[in-house]
């Protein structure tokens, strides 16, 4: 089976405190090019006696464009940035069953083991999630619901450690609502 994502757990202070940096580069990095690439552009084609307004601006947008490229293809795999990469792992998976999640309801109403295996996922990742952002309050919402699913996989004999997101529950559960 195709792993996607694999919940980890991690120390919500230490992952908040790594993602504050990372973010602070980020910012940084972006900072610098945008106001270099600015100067630099209106030094070669800016006019003394005009507004160097859309000079400022494309320095803005190409410090912008760069700062991206430069975090996706430069810093993302670095250990800086892998607590901000897992953040975005983990809610980019949870979106991709929040998208079906009406066909993912409706397998588990009718005891699909991949719609269950992904809901029991679905939990733990908003668990996940919801303890690293410190929000506690959202912690308790999903309580009733959790608890239901547990006990319907324990009666289909189906383990609930569901930690990692498989790309097989996904297209069975897709290829089910497509029946």
């Amino acid at each position: 089976m195709a792993i996607l994502f694999e919940i980890e757990q991690r120390d919500p202070v230490v992952y908040r405190q790594q993602t504050r940096k990372s973010t602070l580069v980020v910012i940084c990095l972006f900072v610098l090019l945008a106001m270099s690439l600015s100067a630099l552009l209106v030094a070669l084609f800016g006019q003394p006696e005009v507004s160097n307004f859309k000079w400022n601006l494309t320095g803005v947008i190409l410090g912008l464009t760069l700062t991206a490229l430069i975090v996706r293809y430069g810093l993302w795999h670095l250990e800086l940035m892998r607590p901000a990469a897992y953040g975005w792992g983990l809610k980019r998976s949870l979106m991709r069953i929040t998208n079906i999640m009406h066909q993912v309801k409706d397998g588990v109403a009718s005891n699909h083991p991949a719609a269950m295996q992904l809901l029991r996922f679905y939990h733990l990742g908003l668990l996940e999630m919801h303890r690293l952002d410190g929000n506690t309050s959202a912690l308790e919402d999903l309580v009733a619901e959790r608890e239901q699913l547990a006990q319907a996989m324990q009666t289909q004999g189906l383990a609930s450690d569901c930690y990692q997101l498989h790309s097989e529950w996904l297209e069975s559960v897709k290829a089910s609502a497509r029946a």
